[in-house]
């Protein structure tokens, strides 16, 4: 985490300065915004991160084998996928949720599908995207992507089932 965490502090610290140098104030307001962006997004991040700890300590690993573990097989990729579709909120819900899985057992495969269906299929976004586009979008993109999460969770669990993650 360590790499990712300089590089962002690297890039915020060359805009701050960008800012700065252009005058009229914009590293400051460019500071407030991401201030008050922190101030929206840090209580779902620190609940996230709590769920995603608790799923590691209250789901039995048995329980968690079973369903979306390694020996899970087909039915884990098939339930990731639709749990990663139904999953509510972004990437600051889904991603910690996922991570915490993982850490707690869940297989490779499922957790691919998982986080492939929350991207594709997002049911959640619906509403809005047929809002927005049509229904008749909506259903060309979903029909389009129908067999991608699966299939995302099958080859991850074909090719890095065995590799050790955590």
């Amino acid at each position: 985490m360590w790499v990712p965490t300089l590089v962002m502090a690297a890039l915020a610290g060359i805009l701050v300065f960008v800012g700065y140098a252009r005058g009229g104030g914009q590293h400051v307001v460019g500071l407030m915004n991401g201030l008050r962006m922190t101030g929206q997004v840090l209580p779902l991040l620190i609940f996230s991160f709590v769920a995603a700890g608790m799923v590691q300590v209250l789901v039995p690993r048995e329980l968690l084998g079973k369903w979306i573990g390694q020996e899970s097989g087909l039915r884990g990729i098939l339930v990731g996928t639709l749990a990663g579709a139904i999953a509510p909120g972004g990437p600051y819900v889904s991603l910690p949720l996922a991570a915490g899985l993982l850490r707690a057992g869940a297989g490779v495969g499922t957790m691919v599908a998982f986080l492939t269906g929350w991207s594709l299929w997002a049911v959640g976004r619906l509403p809005m995207e047929i809002g927005l586009m049509g229904w008749r979008f909506a259903l060309i993109r979903f029909a389009s992507t129908f067999f991608f999460p699966p299939i995302a969770g099958f080859l991850a669990q074909m090719l890095f089932g065995s590799v050790k993650l955590t």
